[in-house]
Formats: structure tokens, C-alpha cells, sequence
């Protein structure tokens, strides 16, 4: 029996091409949650990103978040219950070379302050093909991250790339939703483990629980728990890890999902 759903963001939950939650598919989620679905979040964004979001997000009610792909778990009310931060011995073996080698942005998430180690083309182009062009975080020198907790670093890298970029940063992996960049976390987090904490918290176990998500950094939560959907416009690197394929997001693939398999009306 489900009795928890957990919803990736971008490209899950919310279409790139509006940026906000379908009115067919806020309607599925109060349902759910009048059927006494419990409903969280799982994500790769930083907690801060949270107030960029649109209202429909908000009108939700949320029992929780797994924020920046587990390394920061909060409760209904957004307070913290869990974090982790990258290992400092991965810091300082990164910091140096990224000042030393690197040419590409990349971007540091701490708590409550994001930044740029720098901002180019390949950026703005990516940005540009989601349809978010503004600045978002500062241009601040990657030494901060050593006297400052860092809990998530994005660089924008192609994949073949992954693996120098973590020989520079011992304890750490890929957790890759794009192309165009990567969420570079601790080798022992991911949004599997968050989940799993969360769902201590309640004591729903996983096999109880049913996610949704579309990218790389979403296939360790759909093999968690006991329901993996994938939406429509996932990769097939990702629907293979899926228990299910739901339809495209634009199409409101969550409320497809949501009456297979016979949670809502």
C-alpha cells in the first residue's frame, strides 16, 4: 500500500516551458493528499531556491523536502533535520586545481548563499534552453569553501568529464540530471538516502513509497523505492530504472501516474 509520494522539480513536477505546477496536476496532489498520501519533495536544487519558486509550488502542502539530492533534509515547517556537508579533505584537494586549471563555471551551494567560481557562454546557453536567463548567484572566490560548509558543487561539465573532476575531489560522485552539468555530491549521499531518512521520521517504510522523476540523479530514488515513475521525457537511461513510464510532463504525466495505478479518482 503507498502511503508517501516524492517529487523530483524540474522536469517532473514543473515543465520547463511554464515553470510552474498544472492546474490538472495540483488538483491530483490535493487529492492524493485528501486520500491520505503523505507528499515530499526530492530535488537536486539548494534550499534557498526554494522562494524562487512559483506560487503553485507553494499552495501545496508539502510534509517535506530531500533538498540538493539529499544532503539537506527539511520538515513541513523547512526547518533542517538532517545535512551533509562535502568532506573538507575533497575541498581541499578541488579548490586549488579549479583555481589553478579551471575555465569552466561552477557553482558552489552552501546553506543560505550560492556563487560562481565563474560565468560564461556555456552557462548562459544552458540557462537560455530552460528559459532562465537571470543571474542567480554571484561571481566569489572557490576559497570560501574552505572555512564555509559546502554541501553541493555544480559543475558545468560535459559527462566525460565527470571522472577528472572527482579525482580532484576525493569522496565525492557525479549525480548527473543533464548534460550540461553536474551535481557533484558526497560519494555516500544521493536522493536515496535522504528518503530514507525522511521516511524514519514517519515510519513509512520504502517499499511504501512511490517517486516520480525525470534525470540521472533521480535513478537511485526510483530503484529505492518500492514505485519507480519515470515521466515521458526522461531518458532511457533513466526509464530502464524505472518501475514505471508515465507520460511527458508537458502532458501531466504525475496525474497519468497518479490514476494507473489508482491513488487518486
Amino acid at each position: 500500500m503507498i502511503k508517501a509520494l516524492f517529487f523530483d522539480i524540474d522536469g517532473t513536477l514543473m515543465p520547463f516551458s511554464t515553470r510552474k505546477i498544472s492546474e490538472n496536476t495540483l488538483a491530483a496532489l490535493r487529492q492524493a493528499k485528501e486520500n491520505g498520501l503523505r507528499l515530499f519533495i526530492a530535488s537536486g536544487r539548494p534550499p534557498i531556491q526554494l522562494q524562487l519558486l512559483d506560487e503553485s509550488f507553494h499552495s501545496v502542502p508539502w510534509d517535506g523536502y530531500v533538498m540538493m539530492n539529499g544532503q539537506f533534509c527539511l520538515d513541513e515547517s523547512r526547518k533542517a533535520f538532517h545535512i551533509r556537508a562535502i568532506p573538507q579533505e575533497a575541498l581541499e584537494s578541488l579548490v586549488p586545481w579549479l583555481k589553478e586549471t579551471a575555465d569552466f563555471c561552477c557553482t558552489f551551494h552552501e546553506e543560505n548563499y550560492s556563487y560562481d567560481l565563474r560565468f560564461n557562454q556555456r552557462t548562459w546557453n544552458y540557462l537560455s534552453s530552460i528559459g532562465k536567463t537571470e543571474r542567480m548567484t554571484p561571481v566569489d572566490d572557490p576559497v570560501r569553501a574552505l572555512s564555509h560548509p559546502t554541501y553541493m558543487i555544480c559543475p558545468y561539465i560535459p559527462p566525460e568529464k565527470d571522472e577528472e573532476f572527482v579525482a580532484h575531489a576525493p569522496g565525492l560522485k557525479s549525480a548527473r540530471w543533464t548534460p550540461d552539468f553536474a551535481d557533484m555530491i558526497p560519494a555516500d549521499g544521493g536522493k536515496d538516502i535522504g528518503i530514507g531518512l525522511m521516511l524514519e521520521r514517519f515510519g513509512i517504510t520504502p517499499e511504501e513509497c512511490m517517486a516520480f522523476g525525470d534525470g540521472g540523479n533521480d535513478i537511485t530514488m526510483l530503484e529505492y523505492c518500492g514505485t519507480g515513475v519515470a515521466m515521458g521525457n526522461a531518458a532511457e537511461s533513466v526509464r530502464i530504472h524505472a518501475d514505471y513510464v508515465t507520460d511527458h510532463c508537458d502532458d501531466d504525466g504525475i496525474v497519468s501516474a497518479l490514476r494507473h495505478f489508482e491513488l487518486i479518482g
